[in-house]
């Protein structure tokens, strides 16, 4: 496929204001969750505003990633792990196919992206044992721009606080404490990842996608994304594609398969996927993802919310399953 079909639909993800539930305001909050229900219910996305993100971190990183992303390809691999494949720092351009961790065959994805961990660790020995360093190695930082780092370490942490605020609206949604989640996504192994769609100067090869269909691994993924051709498509339940608008300061979030999985099916983890722009003069530009994948801290056993006889998933550890999807890409967790 080399671009998205003339008569893909734009999606009517639901946009949702959290300011007055963030503020304390009760009532607000069980609105806000019923809505994220019925849109987990539905198709897995919705989106949000007035999240307290402030403007200024989402652009000072996004003018470092486009910054980075625009540097000679030698001076972006300085900032590769040194072992292949590492979810660390760079990683150029064909390096992995995400429809592979759904059991899919795709070409390589037409993308370059750049790998970030947690930024906040501690000398305990969650964090230091040997199953727990993997996922909180140190992160690889680029020399350039010098800003890179510190703009990444201060949205990454932002991230970290919009998630447990969600989470919490999750639990409403569930009919759980409203404190539910909060010791199982406090010590997360989630990542981020700065996704670079390259101008297409020339049409890809047959079925090669900016991103192959795939679902996300874990809890709620946030996404910072831009106005440029070449975007976001989210199945429906009936299997049909449609586009998912997305914005800079405008996030948009879906769940991923453990977070399904705690709901035993009600929530929809969904497949989606980045198309190519259409070819001509719009295939000229770049697109820049900002992609937060919150993931349940690594020993959280993750079972249904639902009573065991009407369980539809066995439970599984979050660091397993993670480890076993990120196996089937070619991810290599750090060391």
């Amino acid at each position: 496929m080399s671009g998205p079909s003339e008569e893909t639909p734009v999606s009517q993800v639901p946009v949702i204001d959290v300011a007055a539930a963030r503020a304390g305001d009760r009532a607000e909050g069980r609105r806000a969750a019923g809505l994220i229900d019925e849109a987990c219910r539905d198709i897995g996305f919705f989106a949000v505003e007035g999240h307290g993100v402030a403007a200024s971190l989402v652009d000072d990183l996004r003018r470092c990633a486009h910054d980075f992303f625009s540097r000679p390809l030698e001076e972006k691999l300085a900032a590769r792990h040194p072992v292949a494949g590492t979810n660390r720092g760079y990683h150029p351009v064909g390096g992995e196919a995400l429809a592979r961790a759904n059991d899919g065959a795709a070409p390589p994805d037409v993308k370059e992206f750049f790998h970030v961990g947690p930024v906040d660790t501690a000398d305990l020995p969650y964090y230091t044992c040997a199953e727990g360093r993997p996922y909180f190695a140190p992160n690889i930082w680029p020399a350039r721009p010098a800003a890179f780092a510190a703009a990444a370490t201060a949205y990454y942490r932002a991230m970290d606080r919009l998630v447990a605020f969600l989470m919490r609206l999750a639990a409403l949604a569930l009919s759980v404490d409203e404190t539910f989640f909060d010791d199982k996504v406090d010590r997360s192994i989630g990542t981020m990842r700065l996704n670079y769609y390259p101008a297409q100067p020339r049409p890809p090869a047959p079925g090669q996608l900016r991103a192959s269909p795939r679902t996300d691994y874990g809890g709620f993924t946030i996404l910072s994304g831009e106005d440029a051709p070449g975007g976001l498509e989210a199945q429906t339940r009936a299997g049909r594609w449609i586009g998912v608008a997305t914005a800079p300061h405008t996030f948009v979030v879906n769940i991923g398969d453990l977070l399904m999985r705690w709901t035993n099916d009600r929530w929809l983890s969904n497949l989606h996927r980045v198309v190519n722009p259409a070819f001509g003069d719009d295939s000229s530009r770049p697109r820049l993802s900002i992609a937060f994948f919150n993931h349940p801290n690594y020993d959280v056993l993750i079972e249904c919310l639902a009573p065991p006889s009407e369980a539809k998933h066995a439970p599984v550890f979050s660091g397993e399953y993670r480890n076993l999807k990120y196996a089937k890409t070619g991810v290599v967790p750090a060391r």
